[in-house]
């Protein structure tokens, strides 16, 4: 039995051997050793080595932010510091890599975050510069047109703005923040995006906007995948948790802890401390230039103290060495260095004087507006001079309107409430007529001239030739237009309509057919003109102020009553809701809402800022006339440079018609008006035009200048002033007398430049040729350069800051020593060290003499004891000298109102100046400075200003200004 079983075992044996299969098989499993062999020593053998080789593809340094510095008040009261703050950051980590798809994965993943960062009210930030401004348009958020080019120049990726084409080239430097926008939108294939199954995404504008800002920003860090872009700030423990959550759907999106820049007291202090934010390319040329440390993710500071002293304040970056992937994530760190912490900058300016001296200034000019404002029809108010304008109360009523205190998107939501309601209703039927109105009026064969039209549809058709001639249409090409035509003659004199104008136009090529929507190869001047019509009523559809503009006149015809416009403030929340005084309103009639409105201005619950109305901006600067330090550099209004990041928020403060970006004391140059002639009293005193003891002769009218000069005193007259008298009783006769002989050549000669070399040289002297040396951005002020005679009373062309006035007044009262102004007290290390004192530099010393010194000085002291400014400062026992002034720029608006001072008039310590663009009367501006000496000298106390109503407007004339 054995030998039958091994007999069959060896011809098995035999079989199989001898089969063409055994050898493959016996191919197949020797192939399979060596694979099991060679797998075995590179997993296991040497697989360490092998993984090394694959992951640690490069070594990078990764540059870490230092914490920076704080900033201070000269009292150590902190301004600005950081705090920890959880950031939303993004990376390419390759997870989209399907060509075919990459734009519609990026865009989708993109949009779910978006979306969730705009439920939680976060807003995706980048280095895009375009925004949605207050009228829901799109627009360039850059703050000038060298800034604008700038953006495009990179966005384009041309290396000098010098390579931006016209319209038609492939880099158009003419292209809207809508066609940019347009465009974008199809490079980025916003309109492809599809979900997850396949279903096209239709995304909003203002989202489709986040998504473009992010994915324009993340291409700076295209070539330095290990780097993240920031993408938001400062954001929720809901939105931390919001994100984590879809993590999964979300990748390469992350939550870094990093810290966040807070200002205390910032309504105070804003316009000067400034705010940081993500750098632009042109700054980050210039900063590079000095630190090569930094990078286009950084945030820096963009205005203000922030930016000027950013190199003090950002300190020392850290670096971390590392190995990244080939999709640049982070394997292993092999060294570190700590970041070092920025310094800490010292202010020389004081907070509770800040502060006390904001107040003053809102709460005079809602005195002054008090004042202003009265319950008359326009045609009721008799115009005397612009010192003493008043406002009807209907202009107070449209400002509610005007300046976006009532929003109009909330009189057509559905959470309107029944005023709001009642007001939508009146709009929507005046619209409706009124655009029957304009329509007929334009297709009309017969159209009415300009001047026979009501004031009423005058003002929409001058709206509507204004709107087609702007850059943002751009349909009229105003420099094509035959100025010496007869049609453009009959347009000026309102002789011609509208119509007959626009086809005047289209028959002589200055209107764009090509922003049109002409579907016919070939079109006559009725096709155009049709199509014109079409596009101007497709336009003011959306056209926030021409909305606006059919509001003046429903509020003008009592349409819609001041009583429903001040019931929906409390519908709007803007005050705060009183049971008692809706009720009261509702059974009134429009008497007592005009009192009502004049009760919130005078308890500041409506503020001159947001009615917008002359006056509503202001500025005080206080100096140490010892020192040349600023103590107080106030300018009314101001923001909140905590939510200056918020693109709502700074869409509305660009939209805010009184301004409160720009810093009234350091940016608004206007005529000094007689606050100038202190100066040329010391020119005529020094160049020897005339003696301590001589006296000029005031006769009322000064024939030697053409047109011939009248002091305010005329008909009557002065008589014999000398230096002291002149300044005293700012005399323009003597003023205009003392140019003219500054002018005079050694042999008697009428030389008007030699006077105006004189003016300007004395200017120069006293530091008005520049800037006033403060660490922040100030205007260039322009001294005068025609009219000796109205120079020398602070007219002719001069144009100065207030600040530069202060530093002026400062050297008057301290009998020469021109300061550079500084804001900065001292820098001292994050250990409070002191790393560098700031003394303001001396810019020169005048050499004049002392009785030169002692007769201007007595001139402004008798300014405040014997002229009409005496009243104002009658119940304050500090000594104080100084000098009024206005300067009239139109005589539709109120005058410009300035008081230059310093105290005490025998020792002098501070020299306060304030500055009341269309404040009327210096007497307005030497109220606030009264009230500002008697905080500093302990009249009063900051709570007592603060918890006050509006401040009484001066009832006094102040004469010579």
């Amino acid at each position: 039995m054995f030998d039958d079983l091994k007999e069959f075992l060896k011809e098995l044996i035999k079989k199989v051997v001898t089969s063409r299969l055994f050898a493959l098989s016996a191919v197949f499993f020797i192939m399979f050793c060596v694979l099991v062999g060679r797998l075995f020593k590179l997993q296991i053998v040497e697989g360490e080595e092998y993984q090394d080789a694959y992951i640690a593809l490069a070594e990078k340094v990764i540059k870490t932010d230092s914490t920076r510095g704080n900033i201070y008040d000269r009292n150590g009261n902190v301004l600005a510091y950081n705090e920890l703050a959880n950031s939303v950051t993004i990376q390419d980590i390759g997870a989209f890599r399907k060509a075919s798809q990459f734009d519609s994965d990026w865009n989708r993943m993109l949009y779910e975050l978006v979306s969730i960062l705009n439920k939680h009210g976060e807003t995706a930030q980048g280095s895009l510069e375009l925004m949605i401004d207050h009228n829901g348009e799109l627009a360039y958020s850059t703050k000038s047109e060298a800034a604008r080019k700038r953006f495009l120049r990179d966005l384009y990726g041309k290396k000098s703005v010098d390579e931006l084409t016209d319209k038609d080239g492939d880099a158009p430097a003419d292209v809207t923040a809508e066609e940019l926008f347009d465009k974008l939108k199809v490079q980025y294939k916003l309109d492809e995006t599809k979900d997850k199954k396949g279903n096209l995404i239709e995304i909003p504008d203002e989202v489709a906007l986040q998504i473009i800002n992010i994915r324009y920003t993340m291409r700076f860090t295209a070539y330095q995948k290990y780097e993240t872009t920031t993408i938001a700030t400062n954001i929720s423990d809901e939105t931390v948790a919001d994100i984590l959550e879809h993590s999964a759907d979300l990748p390469g999106v992350d939550i870094e802890e990093s810290t966040n820049r807070v200002y205390n007291e910032s309504l105070y202090f804003a316009p000067i401390i400034g705010y940081t934010g993500k750098v632009t390319t042109e700054r980050l040329e210039e900063l590079k230039q000095v630190n090569d440390d930094y990078e286009l993710n950084d945030v820096v500071g963009r205005t203000g103290i922030e930016s000027s002293m950013e190199l003090e304040l950002k300190g020392q970056k850290g670096s971390q060495t590392a190995y990244v992937d080939n999709v640049g994530r982070i394997l292993t760190i092999t060294d570190e260095v700590q970041p070092v912490a920025g310094n800490d900058i010292w202010l020389t300016l004081d907070l509770n004087l800040q502060k006390a001296i904001y107040n003053i200034l809102e709460r005079q000019l809602a005195g002054v507006l008090l004042k202003t404002i009265v319950n008359k029809e326009a045609d009721e108010i008799v115009y005397t001079d612009s010192s003493n304008i008043k406002l009807p109360i209907k202009d107070a009523y449209f400002q509610l309107i005007n300046n976006n205190v009532l929003s109009l998107e909330q009189f057509a939501s559905d959470e309107a409430s029944d005023v709001e309601r009642q007001i939508n209703a009146k709009y929507l039927n005046a619209r409706a007529r009124i655009e029957n109105d304009i329509r007929s009026e334009l297709l009309s064969g017969n159209a009415t001239l300009m001047r026979d039209l009501s004031e009423e549809m005058q003002a929409y058709m001058i709206y509507i030739y204004t709107y087609l001639s702007s850059d943002e249409a751009g349909v009229i090409i105003k420099d094509s237009i035959d100025t010496k035509s007869a049609e453009y003659q009959a347009w000026k004199n309102n002789a011609i309509s509208l119509r007959d104008y626009l086809y005047y136009g289209i028959a002589s090529n200055w209107i764009d057919t090509t922003k049109l929507n002409i579907t016919s190869k070939y079109s006559n001047a009725d096709d155009v003109f049709s199509a014109l019509v079409d596009y101007v009523f497709q336009n003011l559809a959306d056209d926030t102020e021409f909305t606006k503009k059919i509001y003046r006149y429903l509020i003008n015809n009592n349409v819609v009553s001041g009583k429903e416009l001040c019931l929906a403030l409390y519908s709007q929340n803007v005050l705060a809701y009183d049971e008692a005084e809706v009720n009261r309103l509702r059974a009134s009639g429009d008497d007592y809402a005009f009192e009502f409105l004049m009760n919130k201005i005078r308890n500041i619950e409506i503020t001159p800022a947001q009615l917008a109305l002359d006056p509503c901006t202001a500025s005080c600067v206080v100096t140490n006339v010892r020192t040349g330090e600023v103590m107080a550099l106030v300018t009314y209004p101001s923001y909140d440079n905590n939510r200056i990041s918020d693109p709502e928020y700074f869409a509305q403060l660009n939209a805010d018609q009184s301004l409160p970006l720009r810093n009234n004391a350091t940016q608004t140059l206007k005529a000094p008006g007689s606050t100038f002639k202190p100066i040329t009293a010391i020119a005529g005193l020094e160049e020897g035009a005339i003696r301590i003891d001589e006296t000029i002769n005031c006769t009322g009218e000064y024939e030697e200048a053409n047109p011939p000069i009248k002091c305010w005193k005329y008909p009557g007259f002065h008589g014999p002033l000398n230096v002291i008298g002149g300044i005293e009783n700012s005399c323009n006769y003597f003023f205009s007398e003392l140019a003219h002989r500054l002018s005079l050549d050694a042999d008697g000669n009428y030389n008007p430049d030699k006077g105006l070399e004189v003016l300007r040289k004395y200017a120069t002297m006293f530091g008005l040729d520049q800037p006033s040396g403060i660490e922040i951005y100030e205007a260039n002020p322009e001294i005068t350069n025609k009219d000796p005679e109205r120079s020398a009373m602070g007219q002719g062309t001069h144009n100065y800051a207030n600040v530069q006035l202060a530093r002026y007044v400062t050297a008057l009262a301290n009998r020469g020593t021109v300061f550079d102004l500084s804001l900065i007290d001292k820098e001292t290390d994050s250990q409070g060290n002191l790393v560098k004192d700031y003394t303001p530099a001396v810019h020169a010393q005048l050499d004049i003499a002392q009785s030169t010194w002692d007769a201007v000085q007595q001139g402004m002291r008798q300014v405040i004891t014997n002229s009409s400014t005496k009243k104002i400062f009658n119940n304050l026992d500090v000594s104080i000298a100084g000098k009024t002034g206005t300067a009239q720029e139109s005589d539709k608006r109120g005058n410009h109102a300035f008081f230059v001072s310093f105290a005490p008039y025998e020792n002098p310590e501070i020299a306060v100046t304030v500055n009341i663009p269309n404040g009327y009367s210096s007497s307005n501006a030497a109220m606030v400075a009264k009230h500002v000496y008697r905080y500093y000298y302990n009249y009063t106390t900051l709570d007592n200003i603060m918890t006050s109503g509006a401040l009484d407007a001066s009832n006094e004339r102040i004469n010579g200004d």
